[in-house]
């Protein structure tokens, strides 16, 4: 584990997964990362590559070939490396290998970064095409925010608020977690109330979502979290669907899950970003810490 500290938070990283543990307020030690508890979740906030979401079957075709690939792909547990750290900066790599390739086949480096200015926790991804031929893969994150935040609140006092109205409806998933192309009318407005019973049919999609900052907060207590992603087309939220679980996940994604007729290649998938030799794909998340 690595911890860095500004004058207003403090953050802890894994080298496994190069996933974000823990963001602590200095002020009153407050938590606002759940902490991967496996009763509920074994993740606290991992990254999300070279797939987001599920594959139809397990499976995807590429380079002539058949691969299989769990959900959310292998970053999230493969070993990173720290290659670079400052006070307030900590940088993480990880690079293509022989493991990867029996299951990925294409060359890349995946740097991510994490670094504290103020009240923000700024988390940038880079994606190197290293390889001789184009590349295709998606990228999203998936953190785990405490949902209630303060202490003896509960999920349903807490609420979404995003800084554009919207007018949206989610896409379902089916059982075996791929997309359908049935849509339910989920949010009108700038806010959607939190209940578990909304995740009884698994995470919520949205591919249309205007917004780009997405705010955790309590109608008993003025603590917050916002996610700010710029540029992302695509937003899942999610809990556990037997509920009781003290987090919701607040998830901007490059990328989604099959749909479940999709039968086609990667390059050819909805969302997939295609790399050329030599080029790189950047973009960047943040935490914003509200008091």
């Amino acid at each position: 584990m690595h911890t860095i500290q500004n004058e207003v938070l403090k953050i802890t990283v894994a080298e496994r997964g190069a996933e974000l543990k823990s963001i602590t307020a200095i002020s009153d030690g407050t938590e606002y990362l759940f902490d991967g508890d496996p009763m509920w979740w074994k993740f606290s906030s991992p990254v999300l590559f070279p797939i987001v979401g599920k594959l139809n079957g397990g499976k995807y075709r590429a380079e002539g070939k058949e691969f299989n690939l769990p959900g959310h792909g292998f970053a999230r547990t493969s070993n990173f490396w720290l290659f670079d750290a400052t006070d307030d900066t900590l940088i993480f790599a990880l690079e293509s290998n022989a493991a990867t390739l029996k299951v990925y086949p294409y060359k890349f480096r995946l740097e991510i970064t994490f670094k504290l200015v103020g009240n923000e926790v700024k988390v940038f991804w880079k994606v190197a095409n290293v390889d001789d031929k184009e590349i295709y893969f998606s990228i999203g994150a998936h953190p785990a925010i405490c949902c209630p935040i303060a202490y003896r609140e509960n999920f349903d006092d807490c609420y979404l608020q995003f800084n554009r109205a919207e007018k949206s409806s989610r896409i379902t998933l089916t059982a075996s977690g791929t997309l359908s192309h049935d849509r339910i009318p989920t949010i009108d407005g700038t806010e959607l109330a939190l209940n578990y019973d909304l995740f009884k049919g698994d995470a919520l999609v949205f591919d249309d979502l205007k917004s780009d900052e997405v705010t955790v907060r309590s109608r008993k207590s003025h603590k917050s979290i916002t996610v700010r992603a710029k540029n992302f087309p695509y937003w899942g939220f999610w809990t556990p669907s037997q509920g009781g679980a003290p987090f919701i996940c607040i998830e901007p994604w490059h990328g989604h899950a099959d749909y479940e007729d999709f039968t086609g290649e990667l390059k050819d998938k909805e969302g997939i970003i295609k790399l050329a030799v030599g080029e790189t794909f950047e973009t960047e998340m943040d935490f914003i810490i509200g008091d």
